[in-house]
């Protein structure tokens, strides 16, 4: 899968050039609307972490492709789609409000697991999107930790479209060292080796491996 490859590639050069080791970096392949033969080739040269935004979606690919895969909820979760991803997901990486704490900490404790989250930070102040700014983070991480079954285990970020990326990297990098959380989702196809440079550990690559999405 040539494209997997490539991104592999610029991968280990970015973090060669940060002077990381490159399994300090986590590849999720964004599947969302990709066809089960794409993720079955991309798993067939040992991709193993998949990103899908759709609950339904996950937990179709979930059901379909059975054992050995990871999975990443990286899209907008409404609290009345919680129960198709907690369980299925190993990290949902888009927790913004308590609300969706709430009801993702009581269907993991219905069920008997603790579910890894990232809570996603709107780091460019934009209005259209989603994310707690981050002068609200520290105490929604606070809350986050008094539910239980929740655990909060770094931040996530989708910077605006237009200008450098590099600052709003920087800045969720040093906002997830002050509040020691160890994870760091950032960077997609257009950027994610200036997200190595600045710390990202999870990169979310989509096009770059498998191409323009369907439809």
């Amino acid at each position: 899968m040539e494209g997997l490859i490539r991104v592999r590639e610029r991968i280990a050069a970015a973090c060669a050039r940060a002077g990381r080791a490159p399994d300090s970096v986590k590849l999720i392949a964004v599947s969302k609307t990709q066809p089960l033969e794409k993720l079955r080739v991309a798993l067939d040269a040992g991709q193993r972490a998949f990103g899908e935004n759709y609950a339904q979606e996950l937990r179709e690919k979930a059901e379909a492709l059975g054992g050995g895969v990871e999975w990443h909820f990286i899209g907008a979760l409404q609290t009345n789609k919680v129960r198709l991803v907690v369980g299925r997901a190993a990290l949902i990486h888009t927790c913004d409000r308590l609300s969706l704490a709430q009801e993702l900490a009581r269907r993991a404790r219905n069920a008997g697991l603790v579910q890894r989250a990232l809570i996603e930070v709107n780091a460019g102040r934009e209005p259209q999107k989603a994310g707690a700014l981050p002068e609200d983070v520290p105490a929604l991480l606070e809350q986050i930790a008094a539910l239980g079954s929740l655990q909060c285990e770094g931040l996530m970020c989708i910077p605006p479209a237009a200008g450098d990326p590099r600052s709003h990297f920087r800045a969720l990098r040093e906002l997830a060292a002050r509040l020691r959380l160890p994870e760091l989702s950032m960077g997609m196809s257009a950027d994610y080796e200036t997200a190595i440079e600045e710390g990202a550990t999870l990169v979310r690559v989509g096009t770059a491996i498998f191409g323009e999405r369907p439809g």
